[in-house]
C-alpha cells in the first residue's frame, strides 16, 4: 500500500437537512490504495458522507478533492475519479451484463466500450454470464456486476455503502473475496458497514462516525479485534476521541 499520495482529501464537510446536521465539519485524507471501514448506527451520516462524495447530494460547507479535482470546481473530472457501489446496484434489469457495462463505459466515452466490458466481466467472474438479461441475476451475480460497473471508468475512489445488505453467506464470501482484489488493483475504497467482523478484516483504516462526526480513526493494525465492541460502544456513548 502505498499511502504517500493523497487521493482524497475532505476538509470542514458539513451537510444540513431543514436544520438538522447529518455532517459535522468533517476532516479526512486518504491515500493511494488504502481501505477505510466506517462504523456507526443509523443515522450518523455515514451515507450521506458516501453520496456527497458520489457528487449526489451537495455539502451545505466544506471541501471535497479526490486527486487534486474539486467538488465545486472541477465537477466533471471530480466525477471521472469515483466509483460507488450501494445495496442499489445501479443496474438495468431489461439489459444483459454486457449491455449494462458498455452503456456506463459509453457514458464515459471509454475509448473501447466492449473490450473494457469483456475485460470486467472476466475480473468478476461473470464473462459466461455476458449475454444473460440482469433481471435473472441473483443478488450476488448482481453485486459482483456492479463492481464491474462501478469499476467501468477506472475510477481512483470506491464508495461502498453497504454491499453485502441482502445477501446470503455464500454471496458474501464470492463478494468480499472480489473486494480484497481492489487492493491489487491499488485503488482507494470507503467502505460503510454494520459488518464489524468482515468490516476490521478488509480495511487498512478504522473510523466510527456519530452524529455526523468522526469520532474515532485509526489503523487497522493498531486495533485489536477482541476488544473493538467494546471500543464501538464507548465512542457511541462519547467516550473515545480519535
Amino acid at each position: 500500500m502505498a499511502a504517500a499520495t493523497e487521493y482524497l482529501e475532505i476538509s470542514g464537510l458539513s451537510k444540513d437537512y431543514e436544520g438538522c446536521r447529518a455532517l459535522d465539519d468533517l476532516c479526512l485524507c486518504l491515500g493511494r490504495g488504502e481501505f477505510l471501514t466506517l462504523f456507526g448506527p443509523n443515522g450518523a451520516g455515514k451515507s450521506t458522507l458516501l453520496r456527497i462524495i458520489a457528487t449526489l447530494t451537495s455539502p451545505t460547507s466544506g471541501r471535497v478533492r479526490v486527486r487534486g479535482f474539486d467538488l465545486e470546481e472541477d465537477a466533471a473530472k471530480f466525477r471521472m475519479q469515483l466509483g460507488f457501489i450501494s445495496h442499489h446496484s445501479l443496474l438495468y434489469d431489461q439489459m444483459t451484463a454486457m449491455e449494462n457495462l458498455v452503456f456506463y463505459g459509453s457514458l464515459y466515452a471509454i475509448a473501447d466500450p466492449e473490450a473494457r466490458a469483456l475485460e470486467l466481466l472476466r475480473q468478476v467472474d461473470l464473462h459466461h454470464r455476458r449475454h444473460q438479461r440482469v433481471g435473472g441475476f441473483s443478488r450476488g451475480m448482481r453485486q459482483r456486476l456492479s463492481i464491474a460497473r462501478a469499476l467501468v471508468n477506472d475510477p481512483a475512489i470506491l464508495l461502498l455503502d453497504e454491499p453485502f445488505t441482502g445477501l446470503d453467506q455464500e454471496a458474501s464470501a464470492l463478494l468480499a473475496e472480489r473486494l480484497l482484489l481492489l487492493r491489487q488493483w491499488q485503488r482507494t475504497v470507503i467502505m460503510v458497514t454494520h459488518d464489524m467482523d468482515r468490516g476490521l478484516a478488509m480495511a487498512d483504516r478504522i473510523g466510527i462516525l456519530v452524529s455526523g462526526r468522526l469520532v474515532f480513526l485509526a489503523r487497522r493494525d493498531h486495533i485489536d479485534p477482541a476488544a473493538f465492541a467494546g471500543l464501538y460502544r464507548a465512542a457511541l456513548a462519547g467516550e473515545v476521541m480519535s
